[in-house]
């Protein structure tokens, strides 16, 4: 059997070491595949990577054992039999050889200050990018792995403001090559990063630094798969489903208002006003382009270290009916923020790993359903894109960029 390797960006946070978790305790027998689109049909029969026989490595810019972590997880999720890890610890600390140094280069304060490394010594873009780039074949050669997948689940950068720089591809090569680092992030690093090694590439957060329109071209004209933007979870999985049912009703919609809270790092970050504008640009999207108007809406998110891993969302939604008459909807959803992220990225890792053996380069449009602000996709509702999962998992050939 080949052999594949994942590569975590943010390694040693929630939702990655619960990834490595969730791939260990599958592989033993221990744990259904409950929650992960690929383990249903007809999905199953797509003859995808088991997730099983997958090998983890990745970087992180703090420092820390993942066992302590995964450790720590279990016992504040309260949801997870905690005897578990004496069953796994073997294989966590085999993972432990393969996380390296991360960056945080152009992250903002906040990030920057949860390093437990120093980017000072770091002038050269190009050579952050090299750095990168061994760790992957470090990583790929030492396991005998057959293809790589990486992840970004790092913390929200602040948004970059997106210029010419951003569209051209060339304009992009001279910007690495003069070392203009306003225009760049940590996430633009290990996109270029993962191209060059030849790494099917999925971005989970909301950075936008991570896949914009030169990077994207950059992976086609490379022939390696990408998709991003800001896996869909929690609030916005329920927007996505619930307001087609407003537009189909013919419901007008006055105010959709969200007040999510949260704990864990993901909490601590979005505190900050210039990372939690990503998050909100991403989030606050969705409805416009499922109702064709713009209600008022608002998004607000709050940071409780209280929460640890759990997050709650209460929306209320104030919409008017015939005869003029102004009535609501309200919901609270409440979740593990790490337990519903993982499964998704394990099956965006065998979409992207099945994009990639069959020569499919470019964005994948099917795997708009797992994303906030899905690139290159102007459908949000939900079941629209759940379709085109479905005619992919038909007809895998038809909705692909063919290099």
């Amino acid at each position: 059997m080949k052999r594949i390797g994942v590569w975590l960006i943010g390694a040693l946070g929630s939702i990655s070491v619960t990834v490595m978790l969730g791939a260990i305790l599958l592989r033993k027998g221990l744990s259904p595949m409950t929650g992960m689109i690929t383990a249903s049909e007809p999905f199953s029969e797509l003859g995808l990577f088991p997730v099983e026989a997958m090998e983890f490595g990745g970087c992180d810019i703090r420092s820390g054992r993942i066992t302590e972590i995964a450790n720590d997880l279990i016992r504040k999720t309260g949801g997870i039999d905690t005897s578990i890890l004496g069953n796994i610890e073997r294989e966590l600390d085999l993972i432990q050889r393969n996380i390296c140094r991360g960056t945080s280069f152009n992250c903002g304060k906040a990030i920057e200050g949860l390093s437990s490394i120093s980017n000072a010594n770091c002038n050269c873009v190009r050579e952050e990018i090299d750095e990168i780039v061994r760790q992957i074949n470090s990583f790929k050669e030492s396991n005998e792995l057959d293809k790589v997948v990486m992840v970004n689940l790092a913390s929200t950068e602040p948004p970059l403001e997106l210029t010419d720089v951003h569209y051209d591809p060339a304009a992009l090569e001279y910007c690495l090559d003069k070392n203009l680092t306003d225009c760049l992030r940590a996430s633009t690093i290990y996109t270029i990063a993962a191209i060059m090694s030849g790494c099917a590439y999925i971005n989970f957060t909301p950075s936008n630094g991570a896949l914009f329109p030169s990077l994207v071209k950059l992976a086609e004209r490379k022939g390696i798969p990408v998709m991003g933007n800001d896996g869909k979870t929690g609030e916005t999985l329920v927007k996505s489903a619930l307001a087609p049912m407003f537009k189909y009703r013919n419901l007008e919609i006055l105010s959709w208002e969200g007040f999510n809270i949260l704990g864990n790092m993901d909490g601590q970050i979005l505190d900050c006003e210039e990372n939690r504008e990503s998050k909100i640009r991403s989030k606050d999207s969705v409805l416009g382009k499922i109702l064709g108007y713009s209600p008022h809406s608002q998004v607000h998110i709050n940071y409780v270290p209280s929460l640890d891993d759990r997050k709650t969302a209460w929306d209320f939604v104030h919409f008017k009916g015939f005869l003029g008459a102004k009535m609501s909807l309200q919901f609270i959803w409440e979740g593990y923020d790490s337990i519903l992220a993982a499964p998704l990225v394990l099956d965006l890792v065998r979409f992207a790993e099945l994009a990639h053996t069959r020569g499919d380069g470019g964005l994948m449009p099917h795997l708009a359903s797992y994303f906030k602000d899905p690139i290159g996709v102007d459908e949000h509702s939900l079941h629209t894109q759940f379709q085109m999962l479905l005619e992919y998992a038909g007809n895998p050939g038809k909705t692909r960029n063919k290099t």
